[in-house]
């Protein structure tokens, strides 16, 4: 299972990254990227980093743990188990691609603050707000179900943090300054990652982001 891990976390990066930056490109003369790597105190900064750190964890350092030895967890080592995995592995690199290509002209990888794009919200933003960082997680949770260690476990845990940090105090915040009340109509319909789970609902979240947006901060699969 540890070189089917390796495979996937390869595909994703080939599809839903590489990939997914040629397509845009050749769409729209833009690669979509707004994303610095060096770092620059932002909030924003250290949540995709630690992302990209979870990615890494699940996808290398968990399979190559593995392979020196290190032991799967015993109430995960399942036949059944792994093959789900590799199911929601798949299933989550398609959803992931058919989420990032919903976006159309709009998909960026991190946040300019002064760049404005169109609010989508047809298509599977129907069902959820992020369904590209949904999607990541089920790809993720797939690959660590597939190689279920300690070291997986971890990498998961990390994503789900930083895909929580990202979504609630960069993107969100951004999204109400530039949308205003489109987005808080949209919000207040749409759950967060989850459908139904996580819309903006009252007043109080409404003050919520207004206060995250006066919090001073540099500057979305």
């Amino acid at each position: 299972m540890a070189i089917a891990v390796f495979a996937l976390f390869a595909a994703n990066i080939l599809v839903v990254g590489a990939g997914r930056r040629r397509i845009q490109l050749r769409r729209t003369g833009d690669s979509g990227n707004r994303r610095t790597w060096r770092p620059d105190g932002s909030l924003e900064w250290w949540a995709l980093a630690g992302t990209d750190l979870g990615y890494i964890t699940v996808g290398l350092a968990a399979p190559l743990a593995a392979l020196v030895g290190l032991a799967v967890l015993p109430p995960l080592d399942n036949v059944i188990l792994r093959g789900t995995g590799v199911v929601l592995a798949v299933l989550g690199l398609v959803l992931t691609l058919t989420a990032q290509l919903s976006l159309g002209a709009s998909w960026r990888i991190g946040i300019d603050a002064a760049e404005r794009s169109d609010l989508v919200t047809a298509g599977v933003y129907r069902v959820a707000r992020n369904p590209i960082f949904a999607a990541v997680i089920i790809t993720f949770a797939g690959m660590a179900i597939m190689l279920p260690n300690l070291v997986a476990v971890a990498g998961v845990l990390i994503i789900v943090i930083g895909i929580k940090v990202q979504v609630r105090l960069a993107e969100e915040p951004y999204l109400r300054r530039v949308h205003g009340a489109a987005y808080l109509a949209f919000a207040s319909r749409v759950g967060r990652f989850i459908p139904g789970v996580g819309r903006l609902q009252s007043q109080r979240d409404y003050r919520y982001g207004h206060a995250e947006q006066r919090c001073p901060r540099k500057e979305p699969s």
